[in-house]
């Protein structure tokens, strides 16, 4: 394939990395799904810079090496503006980020993609949990999102990270007995959980799989298992304090604003969480409504990129029909 000129895009969190170029008409003309980075394993910005440039200039060769008229780049773990100006300094010296950069935290895409309003709410609840308030004004409100350090609870680890801690204490009769624990003991494929402590300990269960057992949490759930369900109500409870923390500080509470909702845990749309987040919401946010993505993010830097471009109405429904249909 031969493209004269391209728009690239990127989107990178705790567990995947998507690097798309699209045409100057908003139309997708290549996208990649690759892992996570190293940047999330504490290797550095300057790693993860390496492994864009190498990503994006293999979707530029297979595009016949257009040029670049803009680049939005947006990955988690850029929380704090010495963050985004190290990599952003890191980017500039890739030869496709020349005319046009765009660098900042996932949390923007992801609202951009949930909403065309200029007044609005992003709540990501991936691998773990962040928010972004923006105001039509361009105020904007982040929270600093690094862990318990900063208050944070909840996402794929916290939740995985229950579903053990309450299996263990049902097995050594410390908590209540749970569904938590046979399920965990399946997952896992032991016999027990002192041999799942043990295996955690000598490394022969590395710690990176925790949160992949956050959906045991739903699972149990389901089966009516009620320590379950009081983890999930935690889970709402913490994505509508966000919620609400976002809306007071951009003064807005009380509006119809709406809270755009994604990442790993929200996707699969589990009533137990929606209609807790949508109930707590409505209580303590009157007027405020969830809106849930369905597009990736990455559409979201896209439009982003675009919005910069200062596409057309057109030229952004082309984006998101592309590649929502990829």
């Amino acid at each position: 394939m031969n493209v004269g000129e391209a728009v690239v895009i990127a989107d990178g969190g705790g567990s995947k990395t998507d690097v798309a170029a699209l045409g100057l008409d908003g139309s997708l003309l290549a996208w990649h799904h690759l892992g996570p980075f190293p940047h999330y394993h504490g290797v550095g910005q300057e790693d993860t810079g390496r492994q864009l440039d190498a990503a994006v200039r293999d979707l530029l060769v297979e595009l016949g090496q257009p040029s670049v008229a803009a680049a939005a780049i947006y990955f988690s773990g850029l929380d704090f503006p010495f963050q985004i100006d190290a990599f952003t300094a890191t980017l500039e010296r890739c030869a496709w980020a020349q005319r046009q950069l765009l660098v900042g935290v996932d949390m923007l895409p992801l609202l951009r993609a949930g909403t065309d309003e200029a007044t609005a709410v992003a709540i990501v609840c991936g691998t773990g949990v962040n928010c972004l308030g923006r105001r039509s004004d361009g105020m904007t409100v982040r929270f600093a999102a690094v862990g318990e350090i900063s208050g944070d609870w909840g996402g794929g680890w916290s939740l995985g990270m229950e579903a053990v801690w309450h299996a263990a204490r049902a097995a050594d009769g410390r908590g209540p007995a749970t569904a938590l624990e046979a399920l965990v003991l399946r997952e896992l494929g032991c016999a027990s959980m002192d041999e799942v402590i043990i295996a955690f300990e000598t490394e022969r269960l590395h710690r990176s799989i925790v949160r992949t057992l956050a959906p045991l949490i739903f699972e149990a759930v389901e089966q009516g298992d009620e320590v379950a369900l009081k983890v999930v109500e935690r889970q709402a409870d913490e994505i509508v304090a966000f919620a609400v923390a976002a809306l007071k500080r951009l003064e807005v509470l009380g509006q119809p604003v709406p809270v755009v909702l994604g990442g790993g845990v929200i996707a699969p749309r589990h009533p137990s969480l929606l209609q807790a987040v949508d109930e707590r919401l409505e209580a303590q946010a009157p007027g405020a409504h969830t809106v849930i993505v369905t597009d990736p993010p990455v559409v979201g830097a896209g439009l982003l990129a675009f919005d910069a471009l200062q596409a057309p109405p057109e030229t952004l429904a082309c984006v998101r029909e592309s590649m929502h249909l990829s």
